[in-house]
């Protein structure tokens, strides 16, 4: 195969959810010239491909025309009554200018993401903008206006093509998994802390798919201070058997890094080393891959673990000390970190009792899931 594609575009410095919004785009820019810096954009295997809005048609492949009449209607940045019946306002999923143009922006790079990979010109493409998976068929939701991961799915189901979609976001993948729960033309696995303690309070180990979805929709809810001892444990013990039972064509993740001990909105305590060990099993598992970003929203982890990834996407290893020449103008961001990876931290409160309930809840997937799928995929 060919080269790996980066999807990219200053153009998302265009757009901005707010001074005190949780959500800085200015973490894409970081990403890119933390990439660039290390030397991971000019490399022989590497395609960097400028950012093209989705057409209108695209979205309405999953979205609803009311929903997105509203959208272009709130592009201007004006608020008004009906908005707030679509989760648009103050608040998660605040209106602001250009808001349908940055959704056409991301919509649009996941989906040459999509086609990069699944007209064979590479096994690999990133698109660090993308994996806003909250968004709802006719709603804002949890930071994200238009889903970009099941408009990209549902494009590669369109070529006929089998997808297993990962989701290691801190939050729960509501909207992906909504959007294919009664179908079986794709695996949702999503890893994420409980929906017990954090937005948005679903994705417990019981919601399987319903119909001909049934046990296709696998989710892995951790407890709040889980580790990554625990967290890699299961994901071996589930994520590589579905994936080779199910066989697909493509493998499609959602990489939020909040997850990461000292993001602001969450509960779990990963590490940078805990993310690049599951980044690396993604690698060996996926025939091809389409990545896209999501949470995270200590921007210094943002930057580091999607430059991270990078690397390892294109067999890279990377020196620990950041480039003196990122850090002169990354620190003008709240940019602090020095080192790429860091040191390690290691957490000991209430690892055993939250080992036990995850393994409870790996138990209950071998049992009620992997078993079904299996019975369902040798039919």
């Amino acid at each position: 195969m060919g080269k790996n594609a980066f999807i990219y575009t200053e153009d998302y410095l265009h757009y901005d959810y707010g001074p005190t919004h949780p959500l800085r785009i200015i973490r894409l820019k970081l990403t890119y010239e933390l990439m660039k810096a290390y030397g991971l954009l000019n490399l022989p295997g590497v395609e960097v491909i400028e950012t093209e809005k989705a057409k209108e048609e695209d979205l309405s492949r999953f979205h609803s025309e009311d929903y997105l009449a509203v959208l272009k209607k709130a592009n201007q940045g004006m608020i008004k009554g009906e908005f707030y019946t679509y989760g648009l306002g103050p608040g998660d999923n605040p209106i602001f200018p250009g808001l349908f143009d940055w959704s056409l922006l991301v919509t649009g790079a996941t989906l040459q993401a999509v086609e990069y990979v699944a007209s064979e010109k590479g096994k690999i493409a990133f698109n660090i903008a993308g994996g806003l998976h909250h968004a709802m068929r006719k709603r804002a939701s949890g930071f994200c206006y238009i889903n970009d991961p099941v408009i990209g799915i549902l494009r590669l189901i369109d070529r006929g093509l089998r997808v297993v979609y990962i989701d290691i976001d801190a939050h729960h993948g509501d909207g992906v998994q909504k959007a294919f729960y009664a179908t079986d033309q794709v695996l949702t696995i999503s890893l994420h802390e409980s929906g017990y303690t954090l937005f948005p309070g679903t994705g417990f180990e019981y919601e399987i798919g319903e119909g001909k979805g049934e046990g296709f929709s696998v989710n892995l809810p951790f407890p709040p201070y889980t580790e990554d001892e625990t967290y890699l444990w299961a994901f071996e013990e589930v994520v590589p058997e579905l994936i080779h039972l199910f066989n697909p064509d493509v493998v499609v993740t959602q990489m939020g890094v909040d997850t990461f001990y000292d993001d602001p909105l969450t509960n779990l305590r990963l590490s940078i080393y805990g993310f690049e060990k599951v980044v690396k099993r993604i690698k060996d598992l996926a025939p091809r891959w389409v990545a896209l970003g999501g949470g995270g929203y200590q921007i210094s982890n943002v930057a580091r673990a999607w430059t991270l990834a990078w690397a390892i996407m294109n067999g890279i290893e990377l020196k620990e000390e950041i480039p003196e020449s990122f850090l002169k103008w990354a620190e003008n961001y709240g940019f602090k970190e020095r080192r790429l990876r860091g040191d390690r931290i290691h957490f000991f409160s209430d690892e055993r009792e939250n080992r036990r309930e995850v393994e409870k809840v790996v138990q209950y997937l071998h049992e009620k899931v992997i078993s079904k799928i299996k019975k369902n995929l040798t039919l």
